[in-house]
């Protein structure tokens, strides 16, 4: 499988490299008033590019229309992937449940960047007996990539069409509230949103939920470093160091970032206190939620987007600047996550306002319950749903 993507995106690239070849020939013969298929050479070679090329386009443009979320076999249901306008963008979301009328459950995916359409339909299906569950691909991630210019993205933005999208979700559905479920940066977001309109929501639910990014970084950047040097990975030592203690900016901040993050989720992963140990990244690349462009939209969003956005959220602390909140707020968090630090959430908690409010640990679980302990976590989302309707 990981091969059939590899050559997938070969073949992009190579078709928009013959694109591109075939239109600098074109612009180079008629600048200079030539007859273009002057020999039988220049006709076989110009004939074999353009002739790839419409393959090529042919191929990527019948993969995005096929493009699709499987179907549920039951009376009543809704299994679909749609495009929708949101402040003027053009965005996807998956809507899948078993019975239209059950409560809307809105899934805020990580990032900044992150695609999680197929992720979620794997590890979340059990809400999907109870709950209209919507999926989000947020401004700049996977089939939304190209909603808006990265230069534009703010978290601004992710707000106003977050809830640009709860609104239209709750005319559609004929509901007066919708459950919110966030997790790592959607955590983040989840809070923004809630905030923002709280009367739209009947409660709020973050996982591997984020506090104060640029003291995360720190936390992380330091816990990295320590492991690394017990574990004597010089390597890892060695890549922190030149890159030295963040906040990053500029035009490596993903990549920088990567390194302790990714160090640290290798460390999860190998955890056997932790079950069903993270993504399956080809796996969720191969489903039928993304077609080509697609698939490339999605590592671009990881790359591009995260580098775009995460500098913008250095200075938010939800500490300070979100201490009161007029809903019910759960944390569902991960006993052995290591990148969002545990101290983090539960000082939150300490210093949280909202109506109700309770930690629950997932004792088997790092940075993602909802995949480490998806049995559990939906069992947790039902009752905290049937305490706040």
């Amino acid at each position: 499988m990981g091969v059939f993507i590899f050559v997938l995106l070969l073949a992009i690239l190579i078709s928009l490299v013959l694109l591109i070849r075939l239109f600098v020939f074109l612009f180079k013969r008629l600048r200079g008033r030539e007859t273009i298929f002057a020999t039988k050479g220049i006709k076989k070679g110009a004939l074999g590019m353009l002739i790839l090329v419409v393959l090529g386009i042919i191929l990527i443009a019948f993969s995005q229309l096929m493009a699709a979320t499987p179907k549920i076999a039951r009376e009543n249901s809704i299994a679909e992937l749609r495009k929708v306008q949101l402040n003027g963008r053009k965005e996807w979301v998956s809507i899948r449940g078993e019975n239209r009328n059950k409560p809307l459950l809105l899934f805020l995916a990580g990032g900044p960047g992150g695609s999680q359409l197929a992720a979620t339909r794997y590890e979340l299906a059990e809400l999907e007996k109870d709950f209209v569950v919507v999926n989000w691909e947020q401004p700049g991630s996977g089939k939304s990539y190209s909603a808006i210019p990265k230069k534009q993205l703010t978290p601004e933005i992710y707000v106003q069409d977050g809830t640009a999208l709860v609104r239209s979700l709750l005319k559609e559905f004929r509901q007066e509230k919708v459950y919110l479920v966030g997790e790592s940066w959607g955590s983040a977001l989840g809070i923004f949103m809630a905030k923002e309109q709280p009367e739209l929501y009947h409660a709020f639910m973050g996982t591997g939920q984020m506090v104060a990014f640029e003291e995360t970084e720190k936390i992380d950047y330091a816990l990295a470093m320590k492991l690394a040097k017990e574990n004597e990975d010089q390597k890892i030592v060695d890549s922190l160091r030149k890159n030295g203690t963040p906040p990053y900016y500029g035009k490596s901040v993903t990549t920088k970032s990567a390194v302790y993050l990714n160090y640290l989720s290798q460390r999860m992963a190998r955890n056997p206190e932790i079950q069903n140990p993270g993504f399956q990244t080809i796996r969720d690349l191969s489903a039928k939620e993304y077609g080509i462009l697609d698939k490339v939209n999605y590592l671009r969003g990881i790359l591009q987007t995260f580098n775009q956005v995460y500098p913008q959220l250095y200075e938010i602390d939800l500490r300070k600047d979100y201490a009161k909140l007029d809903i019910p707020v759960y944390f569902l968090l991960g006993k052995h996550d290591l990148n969002a630090p545990r101290s983090l959430a539960e000082d939150y908690y300490d210093k949280l306002a909202a109506p109700e409010k309770e930690i629950i640990w997932f004792e088997h679980s790092g940075h993602n319950p909802w995949i480490n302990e998806r049995e559990r976590f939906a069992e947790v989302v039902q009752q905290i749903a049937e305490k706040t309707k």
